[in-house]
């Protein structure tokens, strides 16, 4: 059993934001520019929520 909380990722495992649909490098998704804050980072003063902050957020990409 690990010590690691369920809520927290594992040091091992890269950080998922709210609006990422995969993990980084995970085949079949890719950067995108979040639709909450258009890529800023930023909604008003304070880091956008769906993305961490970042602008980008990952999601599957291509499929029918």
């Amino acid at each position: 059993m690990s010590d690691t909380p369920r809520n927290q990722p594992a040091a091992d495992q890269p950080k998922l934001n709210p609006g990422d649909q995969a993990e980084p490098g995970a085949p079949g998704a890719g950067e995108n520019i979040c639709p909450e804050c258009k890529g800023s980072g930023q909604i008003g003063v304070t880091s956008c929520p769906n993305c961490g902050g970042t602008g980008k957020i990952i999601e599957g990409i291509g499929g029918a």
